[in-house]
């Protein structure tokens, strides 16, 4: 008697029934478990899994979903879909004939009603099955839904909602997860495979694939007992299928940029939204991504994995292209090297000369000495190196930054001072982890460690005339600029920068650096070759590349022209195919001044000076020309030894000198250099014979040692004492 009190209930108006929603209401309250990464023209970029509880993909319209899966849907749960008005009265009746009699039937739930119960949590199936107070309830809410609602907009919401396999709801997540194809692409077996999960979404998969066998059938049109191969190799395609997890936590490719984006919109306890647009540039992040790929692929065998690229809009500060990692490159993919911490090289020196320009302690034209040179410090003598090992002598600021020469860098330094400097750097938005005297002379090579991000954002302030704004990952985010940096400072460095003449003599005068358009661009390697940088711009954009090794190992023979600076060079190259670049006009107050270098150390050429600073002819002093000295740079010698007259003497070290091995330099690599007053000098070290000449070349070993200088006769006629700490020994920084 249940089934006349159902037909009953149906023919009653619904008075009291409660209106069904809208399906612009049920698509605007559908929740994808993932968060949409979009870049600044609403491409798609990334994919995240913001949800762990349940895995949902992005609504799909019912065009998007294969014709096999429409069919194959409807023959198994609902034959007579698009016949009936909610309530399909013939399974009705079917299904009461065969509970009368205790017959097997299909079912009388169509899809519109398994669309009611989905829709409303009170008409749901329990673990019991529903009872008839919720049958009734579903055939009241099927009937208006089919009132208001279109059928393909029923099917269209019924695919979305249905639960699946596991944690697996909507058509969306199960064809990625099972299939690893999108719902268009379903094929005649797979959306079989996909209908008979419907009914029994977690069955085992032979009776899975015996249903899905029935549902190909069906399409078919052939009969359950026809004798034929429809169904060949059903059941272990099932088998992989419902074994596979193809549906990516996450998707794309801007998976650094994308989590920390979640991370910053969401509220803390709160949602993530369902789409963040960002600025990034879908195109420019291809470009920075494959340029990346390509180079570190030419560099196979050299023990490198790992790298990052960042692309900056000069303007607005916001980011066109963020790549964290070399994907499949690296083994350690999920670290972004966008905002790892690593030692920057060389790239921190543009950054100081533009400091001591803008203090009016150098110029351009100024010379520095780039000769081997002991700086005592409070650890110890610090003996900086070139990249090279060689020394160029006397030579202008021009040459020195853009040969990247570490000598006259550090004579800077000790100009300038390491923590006048490392506030610099903090107003440009580096920021260190210690004080500027922590890392001490050696801050001028990079000693600290820094983010690429931050390393590009201070490098673009020098292309935007020493104006600092952070960046930007969000649209429409603006800060007012502060001006960090002399203008004209910042404007000269970049004049520097891009200059192929005074490049040559560390790189070449045909390299990578020089583009055809207008660039300004530094590289760098750290110690050991850990890392390598290539940070540059242009009129409209500044590139940011690192490439080494996220687990901090040393690369075999790569350096910042051949690990870096090709991807850097790919990029600009790019962004530039169409879009020219020009040298910004300089600032005003700005001279061009015709110099000349006396003893022809350096070609006459015309020179960019600040205000008040220029001068036509550059010259040594003698007083200060003397061997490992520079203009505001001393070495310490006691006075009793100053004091010694003419007799032979050691001249470097200095007595007492502590030099402890840095073990991340090859030994092979590491030499002290001895020198004495006079040419003829004989050495001995610990009353051995050592060598002679007024320069020598020793490899250092561990421990405490006696060095003198004899006659002829072997009669000592200087001795000093030194210590040699051994790698495994670090002096700690007082």
């Amino acid at each position: 008697m249940r089934w006349p009190l159902l037909a009953a209930a149906l023919l009653a108006p619904p008075l009291a029934f409660a209106g069904v929603p809208t399906f612009a209401q049920v698509q605007r309250d559908f929740r994808s478990s993932e968060t949409l990464i979009l870049d600044r023209h609403g491409e798609v970029v990334q994919r995240l899994r913001t949800d762990p509880t349940v895995r949902r993909g992005q609504w799909v319209e019912l065009t998007e979903v294969s014709p096999a899966l429409r069919t194959a849907l409807v023959l198994s749960e609902d034959r007579r879909f698009y016949e009936h008005s909610g309530v399909d009265w013939q399974a009705v009746s079917a299904a009461a004939w065969g509970r009368l009699f205790h017959r097997s039937t299909r079912g009388a739930s169509t899809l519109t009603m398994q669309l009611a119960g989905l829709l409303d949590a009170d008409l749901r199936v329990r673990g019991s099955g529903r009872d008839w107070g919720q049958k009734i309830g579903q055939a009241l809410t099927a009937t208006e839904l089919e009132r208001h609602w279109r059928k393909d907009q029923i099917l269209e919401a019924y695919l979305n909602l249905v639960p699946f396999r596991g944690d697996v709801v909507g058509i969306a997540a199960l064809s990625r997860t099972l299939f690893d194809k999108a719902p268009q692409g379903l094929d005649a077996r797979e959306a079989a495979i996909t209908a008979a999960l419907v009914r029994a979404p977690n069955a085992p998969a032979s009776k899975v694939a015996r249903r899905a066998c029935g549902v190909l059938r069906d399409m078919q049109g052939k009969p359950s007992t026809a004798a034929d191969d429809l169904c060949a190799g059903l059941k272990p395609q099932t088998a992989a299928a419902l074994q596979r997890r193809a549906f990516a936590a996450s998707e794309g490719i801007a998976p650094h940029l994308g989590r920390r984006l979640v991370a910053l919109v969401t509220p803390p306890g709160g949602r993530p939204p369902a789409r963040i647009r960002s600025t990034l540039d879908a195109r420019i992040q291809r470009v920075a991504q494959s340029a990346l790929l390509r180079a570190l692929s030419e560099l196979r065998g050299r023990n490198v994995q790992d790298g990052a690229v960042v692309v900056l809009d000069n303007a607005s500060g916001e980011v066109l292209a963020w790549v964290g990692s070399s994907g499949d490159f690296s083994a350690a993919g999920e670290v972004d090297g966008v905002t790892a911490l690593r030692q920057p090289g060389s790239t921190l020196k543009p950054l100081l000369y533009a400091q001591a320009l803008a203090e009016r302690r150098l110029t351009a034209a100024s010379l520095l000495d780039d000769t081997p040179t002991q700086i005592p410090t409070a650890s110890g003598l610090y003996i900086p190196q070139n990249y090279d090992h060689r020394f160029k002598g006397w030579v202008s600021v021009r040459t020195a930054l853009a040969s990247s020469l570490n000598i006259p860098a550090v004579r800077t330094l000790v100009m300038v001072g390491p923590e006048a400097f490392a506030q610099q750097l903090r107003a440009l938005g580096v920021q260190l982890a210690q004080p500027g005297d922590y890392y001490g002379y050696s801050l001028a090579l990079g000693a600290a460690e820094v983010t690429l991000l931050d390393l590009a954002n201070a490098y673009r302030s020098l292309a935007n005339g020493g104006r600092y704004t952070p960046v930007a990952v969000l649209p429409g985010k603006k800060t007012a600029a502060r001006q960090v940096l002399d203008p004209g400072a910042a404007w000269i460095v970049g004049d520097i920068l891009c200059d192929p003449n005074a490049r040559a003599p560390t790189f070449g005068a045909d390299s990578l650096l020089a583009t055809r358009f207008w660039t300004a661009v530094k590289t760098g390697t750290s110690k050991d070759m850990r890392d390598n940088w290539a940070v540059g711009w242009s009129q409209r954009y500044t590139v940011g590349v690192w490439v080494g090794n996220a687990a901090g190992a040393p690369m075999h023979d790569v350096s910042g022209v051949s690990g870096a600076a090709p991807v850097w060079a790919a990029v600009m190259r790019a962004l530039h195919a169409r879009t020219p670049s020009r040298q910004p006009e300089p600032p005003p107050g700005l001279e061009r001044v015709e110099v000349r270098f006396d003893a022809q150390l350096e070609a006459p050429r015309r020179e960019w000076f600040l205000p008040g600073t220029a001068q036509a002819r550059f010259a040594l002093d003698r007083q200060t020309a003397a061997p490992g000295l520079s203009a505001g740079v001393r070495l310490h010698h006691s006075p009793a030894r100053a004091a010694s007259g003419a007799r032979q003497r050691i001249t470097a070290p200095a007595d007492d000198t502590i030099f402890a091995l840095d073990p991340d330099i090859p030994p092979q690599k590491q030499r002290i250099e001895l020198t004495a007053s006079a040419t003829d000098a004989r050495w001995q070290l610990d009353g051995h014979a050592l060598g002679r000449g007024a320069r020598l070349s020793w490899f250092p070993l561990p421990g405490r040692h006696q060095l003198a200088l004899v006659d002829a006769r072997g009669q000592v006629l200087d001795r000093i004492t030194l210590e040699v700490r051994g790698a495994g020994l670090r002096l700690s920084r007082r």
